[in-house]
């Protein structure tokens, strides 16, 4: 969609930082990199929250870089294809919009992964239940009930990556108090060309 709708047709930066939502099947979402872990939230040890008339001290700040993978622009390329031609682009049209499309960067995808373990088990004799919204390892595609959610980094996508290059990603977020609060997140991102020095 970042693609396809840009300015001044579609002004992105409407959206004042809410970030759009993927089924964890739509192949229209594609990673150029292994993901990594953001935050790990340990529901069952939260902190106290005795006075909540002060501001939540729970800050966390994480730098991470992601280095662009030359399979996935392949195989990220060959899917975008046949998603473009589901739209109704001619073929032409379709072959340069992936190509475009598998080279481009929009932002920084989020989903959640829950391990479920009985904490009183100190014997670790109960194997934890995993459920995965996305494969576990590579993200890849799956059945979920959980979304996929993309905060959009510009108005436009940044484009022209190639293998090598680094997408650096900075996240600033404040963890809940209690499982009826929800996490705050503040993402910024920066993209290193392999064969230079600007970003």
């Amino acid at each position: 969609l970042h693609n396809l709708f840009s300015p001044p047709s579609f002004d992105w930066a409407k959206l004042n930082g809410v970030p759009v939502r993927f089924n964890c099947r739509d192949e229209g979402l594609q990673l150029l990199a292994n993901p990594v872990m953001v935050e790990d939230i340990a529901f069952y040890n939260l902190p106290p929250n005795t006075d909540t008339t002060t501001k939540n001290n729970n800050n966390n700040n994480q730098v991470v870089t992601f280095s662009v993978d030359a399979s996935r622009i392949e195989e990220n390329q060959n899917a975008l294809v046949k998603e473009f031609q589901m739209g109704r682009l001619e073929k032409e049209e379709a072959e340069q919009m992936a190509y475009d499309t598998a080279r481009s960067v929009s932002g920084i995808a989020f989903w959640p992964r829950l391990i479920l373990q009985d904490a009183s088990d100190t014997e670790d004799k109960k194997m934890p239940i995993e459920v995965n919204s996305r494969q576990f390892g590579t993200g890849g595609h799956q059945k979920s009930h959980w979304q996929t959610v993309l905060p959009i980094m510009s108005d436009r996508p940044v484009g022209g990556l190639v293998a090598g290059d680094k997408i650096q990603a900075s996240f600033d977020f404040v963890a809940p108090d209690s499982v009826a609060s929800t996490s705050k997140y503040t993402v910024r991102g920066k993209v290193f060309k392999s064969n230079t020095n600007s970003s």
